[in-house]
């Protein structure tokens, strides 16, 4: 089947810059790089559990007063506006640069929690308000991911790239460690009405140093070649070379032969990219969808109601359960940092199957050891740190794989795309798994809603098994060929080798879509 073909300007392109990204050792700027866009995660990590340990503070008397129901919406409220932000973001981060949006999108995070500290009342109008500024948050860490995700993969040499993805994605865990400590010591030390305020304050504290870390990022090459502007990404990768070279790294030629032919596409959005997912990529939009959903329903089931099932099945305090949490958050840090290196060296497939499955199977186990009394309050966590170090590594690749499989042009909107739909979906879980403790007590029905669980994420084995993609070390151009590649031309590997594609031919195995 044809690809569907975007509008194009006449100037034929013929460039070496994805090649020798690919080709180049890790130096001082793929560090700066990580360390200024990662903290997109930490501070979305940051901000969920900042809201969630405010919440009872937020019902005091002292404070806004808010119900119950008006404390849940504030969690609702952000999450739409992080599917918002993720889909007007990530078109825009296509069109206008992932410099230019990942500028923005923090901005309009760092306006939005900061502003969120200013609700002074507890009347209608400034419940709208809250309501407002934590929509506005959300559509910044939304956006964020689009572009974030989408610059460190393009700017990352393929032999390091999926490392680096799934241990910026885990660093989410970071900012929840952080969030817990923060609200901690704000809540247990300072009268509640000022230490919900600065508990909301951290984040933009955070987005305001790592504004001016950013701004001296450059775009991304690869995004400059697709939009005709070879000049530009010939010069910002020449000067990341030069850095290199004065760092002592040696860096070699590369032949000219081996260069790509691109005609740059003026304008592509989303109707190209849902033709792609319907028709050519069919198979990586199950594959992306799958393992999207999957791991959001297991993680906003277990982590939203993680609180309850401590309080109500094993007695833990209100005030004590955050201990807890903090264990749970190391245990699903350590799995990206120590692991996610096997994702370029063992493959992509067979680590994320592993992971899906070992995560779900020891789910199935600890549902079991639950529903028979055999654990504590301790011993639960324990089994939850270890089921998650697993699945915390299969969640982050998930990020990985979606922003990956698909062509340069629309990978901002692909992430943006599949994040709507793994929020839409994992928004159940919490539902679903809150209506099953209920009261607590009855530990029935909720191993049935853990066995439901390690199923799922079984499914989501089984679905990489059958369709994943093995991209380790491949460059981008060589797992999802560029819609603005012109027919025949040739895509290099970046271990050297080229796959060839026949004029017109999107759909193979090799490159184009599967």
């Amino acid at each position: 089947m044809r690809r569907p073909e975007p509008p194009v300007s006449p100037t034929v392109v013929s460039s070496l810059v994805p090649l020798r990204m690919d080709r180049l050792p890790w130096t001082s700027f793929h560090t700066r790089l990580v360390a200024a866009l990662g903290v997109a995660w930490v501070l979305d990590g940051l901000e969920i559990t900042v809201a969630s340990s405010v919440a009872g503070a937020l019902t005091d008397a002292n404070t806004l007063h808010l119900s119950s129901t008006a404390v849940g919406a504030v969690a609702s409220v952000y999450l739409a506006g992080q599917v918002v932000g993720a889909l007007f973001f990530g078109r825009l981060s296509d069109r206008l640069g992932r410099r230019n949006l990942f500028m923005v999108t923090l901005g309009v995070y760092l306006v939005g929690s900061g502003l969120t500290a200013l609700t002074l009342g507890s009347g209608a109008g400034w419940v709208a308000y809250l309501y407002a500024t934590r929509f506005i948050a959300g559509m910044g860490i939304g956006g964020e991911y689009a572009a974030i995700n989408s610059a460190i993969d393009e700017m990352i040499p393929a032999r390091y790239r999926g490392r680096v993805d799934i241990a910026v994605n885990g660093t989410y865990w970071a900012g929840a460690i952080l969030g817990t400590l923060g609200s901690l010591l704000f809540l247990q030390v300072m009268a509640p009405s000022l230490g919900w305020r600065l508990g909301f304050l951290i984040g933009p504290v955070l987005a305001v140093v790592v504004l001016f870390v950013r701004r001296n990022l450059p775009e991304s090459p690869r995004w400059l070649l697709m939009h005709g502007r070879a000049a530009e990404a010939e010069q910002t990768t020449a000067a990341i070379e030069e850095q290199a070279r004065l760092s002592g790294h040696r860096i070699d030629a590369v032949a000219e032969s081996r260069s790509m032919e691109i005609r740059p596409a003026q304008r592509t959005g989303y109707l190209v990219l849902l033709r792609l997912i319907f028709t050519s990529y069919w198979k990586r939009g199950v594959l992306g969808a799958t393992l999207m959903i999957t791991q959001s329903f297991l993680y906003n089931a277990i982590f939203f109601t993680y609180t309850l099932v401590l309080t109500k099945y094993y007695g833990v305090s209100s005030s004590a359960a955050p201990i807890y949490l903090i264990a749970f958050a190391v245990g699903n840090l350590a799995g990206p940092l120590t692991i996610g290196r096997l994702f370029d060296t063992v493959g992509r497939k067979s680590m994320i199957a592993g992971t899906y499955i070992l995560s779900g199977a020891l789910l199935a186990v600890t549902a079991f050891l639950f529903d028979q009394g055999a654990l504590t309050a301790l011993t639960q966590t324990i089994a939850w740190c270890v089921i998650f170090f697993f699945a915390s590594a299969g969640a982050s690749a998930a990020y990985l794989t979606v922003s990956e499989i698909f062509p340069i042009e629309v990978r901002g909107q692909a992430i943006a795309v599949f994040f709507a739909i793994a929020q839409c979906f994992g928004a159940i879980g919490p539902i679903f798994y809150g209506h099953l403790i209920g009261n607590g007590g009855n530990t029935s029905s909720l191993f049935l809603g853990y066995l439901i669980g390690a199923g799922v994420m079984i499914l989501g084995r089984v679905v990489e098994l059958l369709l994943g993609i093995p991209a380790e070390r491949r460059s981008l151009e060589a797992i999802a060929r560029p819609l603005s590649l012109l027919g025949g031309a040739t895509v290099p590997r970046a271990a050297g080798a080229t796959i060839a594609f026949p004029p017109d031919a999107h759909g193979t195995t090799q490159g184009g879509g599967q």
